[in-house]
Parts: C-alpha cells; sequence; structure tokens
C-alpha cells in the first residue's frame, strides 16, 4: 500500500507541475545595429573578374578517330578531320558491309564555351552533328538534341593526328 501511495503523490506533483503556467520570459531587446566596416585601402588596383578565355579552334583542331554506333552492323569506323580554318571532313565505314561507307564535309563551331562541337554539313539534306568535348584528345557523339547518348556502346572518337590544314 506505501508503494502506491508513493506513486499517487508522484503522479499527482508531476500533474501539478505540468498545470503550473510558466513565468513570461524576458523580451528581448533588439540588437544595435552594426557599425560599417572602415574600407581597406590597398596599394595595388582592384583585381577584376578572371574573364573566360575564348576557346582556341586552331588549337583544338585535329584528326579523331574511332567506331560510333551502327544500327545494323557492328559499328561505323570513323574519321573526322577538323581544320584549323573552321572546316571539316568526315568519312565513315559500315563494318562487314564493303564498298558501303559515307564522306562528308562543311564547317565546324565551338559552342557551350568549348564543351561541344556542331559540324553544319554542306548538304542542307544532312543534319547538324553534336559531339561534346570530353577532353582535349576525345569527343563523345551526341544525339540530335546535344544531350549524351544513353549506351554502353563506345560512342567516342580519339585524336590520331595533328589537322591537314
Amino acid at each position: 500500500m506505501n508503494h502506491r501511495l508513493l506513486l499517487l503523490a508522484a503522479a499527482s506533483v508531476l500533474a501539478l507541475a505540468a498545470c503550473k503556467p510558466q513565468a513570461p520570459a524576458e523580451p528581448v531587446a533588439p540588437a544595435a545595429p552594426a557599425e560599417p566596416a572602415a574600407p581597406v585601402v590597398t596599394d595595388s588596383a582592384p583585381a577584376a573578374a578572371p574573364a573566360e578565355a575564348p576557346f582556341d579552334t586552331k588549337g583544338f583542331a585535329g584528326v579523331f578517330s574511332g567506331t560510333l554506333p551502327c544500327a545494323d552492323c557492328p559499328g561505323i569506323d570513323t574519321t573526322l578531320t577538323l581544320n584549323r580554318d573552321g572546316t571539316y571532313a568526315l568519312h565513315g565505314a559500315y563494318q562487314g558491309k564493303p564498298g558501303n561507307g559515307f564522306d562528308g564535309d562543311g564547317t565546324w563551331t565551338a559552342e557551350e564555351n568549348g564543351q561541344r562541337i556542331r559540324l553544319d554539313p554542306n548538304s542542307k539534306s544532312e543534319q547538324d552533328q553534336l559531339f561534346a568535348i570530353a577532353t582535349q584528345d576525345q569527343l563523345d557523339a551526341l544525339d540530335g538534341e546535344g544531350k549524351a547518348i544513353d549506351t554502353q556502346v563506345p560512342h567516342s572518337l580519339s585524336r590520331s593526328g595533328p589537322p591537314a590544314k
């Protein structure tokens, strides 16, 4: 019985303590406005924000080769020559299909601050082709909208030499 009375007393004390109104908190005084810091005087001229260097098309030009995916053959052996004058030559040969290949030419330009290149064919019946510049020595084929191709099949061209002109 002593245990019950002790338990009942403890519960009553807790109940009363929970119902007791809390004392109002003291209002917080607003912080004093900070005094402006004195300007720092330097002897040198202020540094300008670094400007983005333009993409060096002449320095990037070169010959890139590799095998691109093919819908109805093992792959397309591809050689892309990006010339310093902004022109390109493209040659492709379908693997397993002797005598079937293609050649194309046109102009190339760097886009998106040197993140990708666009091949604009001289033949207007052909669509532009886009390649991401993965590294200075590797181009990755992109889809028609400029998005990465989601595939496990290799779709890169690697630098294999300097441009012809």
